[in-house]
């Protein structure tokens, strides 16, 4: 049985967030008012679906008692029972701790790595899966720096990606990902092994990382063009290096206005990173072997050419259906992974 006085309080805080939004608040305090009103809001729904049931239970069973009802109550009963377990898990479900980040918009980056010019390609077909996923989610998917190699392969790139939960899915993504197939520049049909590494961070807001001026060093540089052209001819480039943690980013866009502005949101996120690992740290010792954990040296997945098969090792699930997947189709397995971090949470609480 979920605690009642669990659920009151709910409901409590609930009607107390929309009193206030009707008195009318500050432009800031509305604004968080309003977060937490949208996130109780379907948790509210559940408990009270829940209390409905327990109470339609609470009524047939009185009606057991009369002999005129009795029939109709015994009738009810079984279906009722049946809901209520349903519904039960539903709000053990709905009041689960929260991922305080997980409506956020993401930073996504990737990088290549074991595997010379065929880990670039690769890391190159993985933004690609990413763009593709977030067109089927709506979201908006916007590549902030990107660096190519001769090929067409991926040095490096970071994209920003905005949405609703954006970061409640993408988070499961971080971790080391390793392709089997036979390169494009592989000339005797041979199957190889490499890697990309994918680091999936929530986007940082003005008010969690508050950063000392002095512990900048802000430098700006010749950016590389395309040659030709398009060379640039301005030090439009910015390097900043965040001198506490040896951090640093560079975003080389044609406007220098507009590269401070991608350097300071990129460090930003990066430090919130950093604290939000430091706090997770100290919450779990296990944290690394949890799933969504963020760990970025962790193999999470395999994907299969030549089968046709991609593995996610964290809760052993392979889909025969790699073309789908790398197309963008990642809903089944990040379903899969969302659920199985839920029931560890619900064995964790002991429910």
């Amino acid at each position: 049985m979920i605690a009642a006085e669990k659920i009151e309080q709910i409901i409590d805080r609930f009607q107390f967030l929309e009193a206030k939004m009707a008195d009318g608040a500050s432009g800031s305090e509305i604004a968080a008012l309003g977060r937490e009103y949208a996130e109780l809001r379907p948790v509210v729904e559940t408990v009270t679906a829940y209390k409905d049931l327990v109470t339609q239970i609470a009524d047939a069973e009185a009606m057991l008692a009369d002999p005129e009802m009795k029939e109709l109550a015994e009738a009810e009963l079984p279906d009722l029972k049946a809901q209520l377990e349903s519904s039960e898990h539903d709000v053990q479900l709905a009041l689960l701790p929260k991922d305080a980040a997980d409506a956020r918009p993401a930073l996504v980056e990737i990088r290549p790595g074991t595997g010379g010019d065929e880990a670039s390609l690769f890391a190159a077909d993985l933004l690609r899966m990413y763009q593709r996923y977030a067109e089927r989610q709506g979201w908006k998917f916007e590549i902030l720096e990107e660096s190519q190699t001769e090929l067409g392969g991926i040095k490096e790139v970071v994209a920003r990606v905005a949405g609703e939960g954006v970061f409640a899915k993408l988070k499961y993504e971080s971790g080391v990902h390793r392709v089997q197939r036979v390169p494009e520049t592989e000339s005797q049909g041979r199957v190889h092994t490499s890697a990309a590494t994918v680091a999936v961070l929530p986007e940082a807001e003005d008010v969690d990382i508050n950063i000392d001026p002095s512990d900048l060093r802000i430098d700006t540089m010749r950016a590389s063009g395309s040659g030709g052209q398009h060379v640039n001819t301005t030090d439009s480039a910015v390097r900043i290096l965040h001198i506490p943690t040896g951090l640093i980013v560079v975003s080389a866009e044609k406007s220098q206005h507009r590269n401070r502005e991608i350097a300071m949101q990129v460090l930003k996120t990066r430090l919130f990173d950093l604290e939000r690992q430091r706090v997770d740290s100290e919450r779990s010792a296990d944290r690394k072997s949890q799933v969504g954990s963020g760990d970025r040296s962790e193999r999470i997945r395999t994907y299969n050419f030549p089968q046709g098969r991609m593995t996610d090792h964290r809760i052993n699930l392979t889909l025969y259906s790699l073309g789908q997947v790398m197309q963008g189709d990642l809903e089944e397995v990040i379903s899969a992974l969302q659920a199985d971090a839920q029931a560890t949470l619900l064995a964790e609480m002991g429910a």
